[in-house]
């Protein structure tokens, strides 16, 4: 489970306020994979990473009773002067899982080939996410965290990304951030959307995509 309580995000961009949390209280369930729904620059991912740990709140504060993963599709963990194989054991060591048997399982997910062997720097950014996305899946976290990650590489990938975290889910939670309806039919049972610094959360997977696309039909015709 992962609470939010009166959780508050600002940035100041180009002299204007940019509100991502305004004093947003909400509770993910445990074991329940739940979409995360918003227009392009709502703050989506910048909510992602407060839950992570990996970005601060300017107040309020969140509570898990579980591990979480970081943003699988941010990839700003990994350095990028160290090779993939080289950062996929740096984690493994870090999360104390078996560095060999992650290194296989990652390198074969990722299907990165020789590049798995080169500077992270020299990636495109669907290839972090490919290695970010494998770590991932290799670890045992409670809640998984996704960022549109799905959405890199061709359609035998896509359905290998979702067939692993379909695996995953069968006893985890995550939340997932998509702009693709059917695929968050495919992964998720609920539904959040950020909208203006609030969020709206829905039981109902399908009420909360209508919200969402009145949203978008409501932007378009500004």
């Amino acid at each position: 489970m992962i609470q939010l309580q009166n959780l508050c995000k600002t940035f100041l961009l180009k002299g204007r306020r940019k509100i991502v949390a305004n004093d947003i209280t909400a509770t993910f369930p445990s074991g329940a994979s739940v979409a995360l729904l918003g227009r392009n620059g709502a703050g989506k991912s910048t909510l992602l990473r407060m839950i992570a740990g990996t970005m601060s709140a300017d107040s309020g504060q969140i509570i898990s009773t579980g591990s979480i993963s970081w943003p699988v599709g941010f990839a700003g963990s990994f350095h990028g002067d160290l090779t993939g194989l080289q950062n996929v054991r740096f984690i493994g060591r870090i999360y104390g899982v078996d560095t060999d048997d992650l290194v296989e399982s990652v390198r074969d997910f990722s299907e990165l080939g020789q590049h798995f062997d080169l500077p992270v720097r020299s990636y495109s950014s669907g290839m972090r996410s490919r290695l970010a996305f494998g770590v991932s899946m290799g670890i045992d976290f409670d809640t998984y965290l996704v960022d549109e990650v799905t959405s890199v590489g061709d359609a035998s990938f896509k359905a290998k990304s979702i067939s692993i975290f379909t695996e995953r889910m069968a006893e985890r939670g995550a939340i997932v951030v998509s702009h693709a309806p059917d695929m968050v039919r495919k992964m998720c049972q609920h539904g959040a959307v950020l909208e203006e610094g609030r969020l709206t959360y829905y039981e109902d997977l399908e009420v909360a995509l209508e919200h969402h696309m009145q949203l978008i039909e409501a932007n378009r015709a500004k």
